[in-house]
Parts: C-alpha cells; sequence; structure tokens
C-alpha cells in the first residue's frame, strides 16, 4: 500500500470504529481488511486492534473512499516497543485531489442475479473506484469482453451453456487473458479441475463456498495495487 506509514512507537493510532468512520464503511469491513492485510494493525497489551492513522488516509486517497473526519483529540499515541520508528506526517488530502484515477473495471460472471447482488453490496463501499458489471453465461462475458477487457474477471466455473472453463481456454487462445486479472470462483478441487483440463496459469482461485464480502477483500486487494502503480 502506498504512503503507509511503518508502526512504530507514538504513531498515531485509530480503534477500527474510528477507521470505519473516516472510510464510511461498516465496522466489519474494516475488520475484514485488516485481516486481509488491506490495512495494517498493531494490537494494544489490552489485545484491541489499532490501525495507523496515516494507513487509513492513504487508503481513504488511493480508492476514494470517504466517511466523517476524524477529529484530532481522537489520535491516540501507540507505545508498543517497536524498533523502527517513522511517524510522518500524513499525506494531505489536497495535494492527493488533482489526480484523476480511473476505477477499475470488474467483470463479474454468475447466473445467480442474488449472488450478483450481494457481491454489488459488499463492494458498494469503493464508490466510484471500481466499476462493476454482470454476465449471466461465459458467451455474454465473451462478448462484454470484446467490448472490453475488464481489469479484473471474477467467474464461476459452473454456468449454464458455455461454462467458465469453456470461457476461459477461449481467452486463452485469443491472448485475452493477459490483459486482465482473473479470479475463478469453484468448488472443484485440485484433482477435479486438472482432470476437466485445468486452468491457465495466470489464474487465481478461490475456492467455493466463499461470502462475496470475501470476494470484496480480494478485489480491495487488486484495487490498492493498481492504484499503487
Amino acid at each position: 500500500m502506498s504512503h503507509v506509514i511503518p508502526l512504530g512507537p507514538a504513531a498515531r493510532m485509530l480503534t477500527t470504529r474510528e477507521a470505519a468512520l473516516r472510510l464510511g464503511v461498516s465496522l466489519r469491513t474494516v475488520q475484514l481488511w485488516v485481516e486481509a492485510d488491506i490495512l495494517p494493525a498493531a494490537r494494544t497489551p489490552g489485545g484491541h486492534r489499532r490501525i495507523p492513522y496515516n494507513a487509513v488516509e492513504a487508503l481513504a486517497l488511493s480508492t476514494g473512499l470517504g466517511g466523517e473526519p476524524v477529529p484530532r483529540s481522537a489520535l491516540q499515541r501507540y507505545e508498543a516497543p517497536v524498533t523502527e520508528v517513522d511517524d510522518a506526517p500524513a499525506m494531505p488530502l489536497r495535494a492527493e485531489q488533482g489526480r484523476i484515477a480511473m476505477p477499475m473495471d470488474v467483470l463479474l460472471v454468475a447466473d445467480d442475479q442474488s449472488w450478483q447482488t450481494r457481491c454489488a453490496q459488499a463492494m458498494a463501499p469503493y464508490g466510484g473506484a471500481v466499476k462493476l458489471r454482470f454476465a449471466e453465461t461465459g458467451y455474454l462475458a465473451l462478448l462484454q469482453i470484446g467490448q472490453k477487457v475488464p481489469d479484473l474477471l471474477i467467474t464461476n466455473l459452473e454456468l449454464p451453456g458455455m461454462d467458465g472453463l469453456a470461457m476461459l481456454r477461449t481467452l486463452e487462445r485469443c491472448e485475452s487473458i493477459a490483459a486482465m486479472r482473473v479470479l475463478v470462483l469453484t468448488a472443484c478441487g485440485s484433482h477435479e479441475l486438472a482432470r476437466r483440463g485445468g486452468l491457465p496459469r495466470s489464474v487465481e482461485v478461490m475456492e467455493l463456498p466463499a461470502t462475496p464480502e470475501a470476494v470484496a477483500v480480494r478485489v480491495g486487494r487488486w484495487l490498492l495495487g493498481q492504484r499503487a502503480s
């Protein structure tokens, strides 16, 4: 993550609730981002999470998230003994507002409309930083990709008509797959996937059942990587 200040003595810290208010997301979303290493965190002697103020500001700037500003009186000092000290001030918001970042284009392929809706709700905290589109079958996904290659393709393997494997093999032959990241959602194990011909090397796999929130966390990782580059 860009502009994240390493944890050190006297670093300015927020509680998870304060971080959630600053980012305009739920408390559970912040907890998931900490567990997924999207946000760094330290623990107090009492076991409570504390998140660096600068890391929260960096995430807000890089994704376009924004909730309530954190009052200066709420900032806490982290006193745990850490060897490396770097408590540089947070990057001011005004210096970043002139930069226009293109939204990450995400194509979600799934024939379950309720799953599509839940994924859209899970990614809603990213706001305009993510543009989400949908396709119900592999064939319809190929049509959309032919019109515009997404930054990220998320697809179930089990689809009506042309399934996800057939779609990915078609993309591989067209070399379109090299222009995007691909996340496959499947309940198949490695042996079953190998029996069905395997997946392209560049594809990442998330085992089902998986929650829409877990998918959104993975999208957040890619989003931050895209903004950092």
